[in-house]
Parts: structure tokens; C-alpha cells; sequence
């Protein structure tokens, strides 16, 4: 049986000391395409020492177009074999769509995890949860200002529609499903009374550097599941004149401090 995708993150966190999730978010240079591999390359090296996960967002090598795609199709396979990595892709869609993005990801690409957005109902998950030693990251309460259009709106019944999706995570866990469960938490929008209303399940937290989340937010939560604490633009591109090993470390350091590890 091969070790789960919780497992092999939180083998990853106590080895490093560190959640960070290191973004790669490459903003397309359309003149200049062949800088942009040499550059994520350069990220990946620099600060794997402090990565605790990587988190490629396909949306910017979509934007590249088919060379985009074959950029990153070739760089999933150097990327370091004990560093866990996350493909940001938030796809929600009826089953049978969902069924060939899942081997898109999990089959081909070989990502450890993937983002999913849920709000189309449990069914459009199930196709993403018979892999094992994979996971997957269920949009949640996400970083941006409308998140509180649909996510934080209040039901009937005084929950939060947050809620219906620790309802699915749940779920998941009570029917043993092989894929690990967890949620998106975006540190701009979380709280204590978020954290308190959503099962104990592994976290992708968005939110920290460029958007200025405060991760004093997460202090006392009692969570045990290993949570990752993604920065992007922050190490890619922000404080251009530090290198990107040194703005991981000291993001490790911040979020190290702020969890008590």
C-alpha cells in the first residue's frame, strides 16, 4: 500500500521544519519563452530546501499556450521526488468531464494533489477519489474579496455555506476514500470562527506576501492535519533584488514562528 498524500506532506513538513508551499505562478513573456523554464527551474533549486510543497498554477502556463502546457509537463518530472507538489487547477465539472481531468493530472502529469472547486455537488469529486497515495484540495473559503458572495453566506439554518464543504470532506473520510481530503483557506478571509467550523482535514492557505493575509489567524486553531502556507508572487517576483532561497527561508521562518513548529 503506498503512503497517503497527508502522510507524504507531513514526512515533508518534519523534515524541512517548514509549511511553506513555494507558488510558481511564471507570468507568461511571450517574446521570450524560453526564459521562463530557465526560470522556474531556478526557483525549484533555490528554495526546495525550505519547500514543503510546490504549487503550479496551470492557469499561467495555459496562458502560454501549447508550449506553456509542454513547459510544464516538463518540468513535473525534475521536480525533487520527496517534495510534495500541488497543481492548481480549481476544475468543478459533471463526472464524466471530471473522470479524464483526473487522469490529465493524477495518470499524466503525476501530480501529487489538485485543487477542485465543489459547488457543483459531491458526485463531480468522486471521480478525483479512488487514487491512492494522492489528494485533493477543495475550494473553501477562498482569499478574495467575493468569497463572501457564496462561500460566507449564512443558510436557514445559521451555518455557512463554507460548511456544506467540511460536510463533503467528511464524508470522504467516513467512506474511506482512498484520495486524501483537505480545504482551500484563504489567510485574507480566515478566522477562529472559520477554523472552528471546519473539520480537522489538511489546509491550502493561500494569502500570505502580495495579498498581506496576517497568519496571527491561525494561531490556536487545534488543527493537527499538516497545513501548507503558499506564497507566490512574494518569492517569485516581489523584492527583486533579495534571491528566492533567501525570501523562502525567511517566509519558513514567518510561518515556523506563527505555528509554533
Amino acid at each position: 500500500m503506498s503512503i497517503s498524500f497527508t502522510d507524504k506532506l507531513a514526512a515533508r513538513i518534519e523534515k524541512t521544519g517548514s509549511a511553506l508551499c513555494v507558488g510558481l505562478d511564471p507570468r507568461p513573456v511571450m517574446d521570450d519563452l524560453q526564459a521562463v523554464p530557465v526560470l522556474l527551474r531556478k526557483v525549484v533549486e533555490e528554495t526546495a530546501p525550505y519547500a514543503a510543497a510546490f504549487k503550479p498554477n496551470i492557469a499561467y502556463f495555459e496562458a502560454m499556450g501549447l508550449r506553456g502546457l509542454e513547459m510544464l509537463e516538463e518540468l513535473l518530472p525534475d521536480m525533487p521526488d520527496d517534495v510534495p507538489v500541488v497543481l492548481d487547477v480549481k476544475r468543478g465539472d459533471i463526472g464524466e468531464t471530471q473522470k479524464y481531468y483526473a487522469q490529465a493530472y493524477f495518470e499524466r502529469l503525476g501530480v501529487d494533489a489538485v485543487t477542485l472547486s465543489p459547488f457543483m455537488g459531491y458526485d463531480t469529486l468522486e471521480p478525483f477519489l479512488e487514487y491512492e497515495g494522492k489528494g485533493v484540495y477543495l475550494l473553501t473559503v477562498t482569499s478574495n474579496p467575493g468569497s463572501s458572495d457564496i462561500e460566507r453566506r449564512e443558510l436557514s439554518d445559521g451555518r455557512k455555506v463554507y460548511e456544506l464543504v467540511g460536510d463533503m470532506v467528511r464524508r470522504s473520510m467516513q467512506e474511506h476514500r482512498k484520495t486524501s481530503v483537505g480545504m482551500v483557506v484563504g489567510l485574507t478571509n480566515a478566522d477562529s470562527d472559520i477554523l472552528a467550523r471546519i473539520p480537522d482535514a489538511p489546509l491550502l492557505i493561500p494569502g500570505l506576501g502580495a495579498q498581506g493575509g496576517d497568519l496571527s489567524s491561525l494561531s490556536g486553531s487545534g488543527h493537527a492535519a499538516p497545513p501548507l502556507i503558499n506564497v507566490s508572487r512574494g518569492i517569485m517576483y516581489q523584492n527583486p533584488e533579495l534571491g528566492f532561497a533567501e525570501k523562502a527561508q525567511t517566509f519558513a521562518a514567518r510561518i515556523r514562528e506563527a505555528l509554533g513548529y
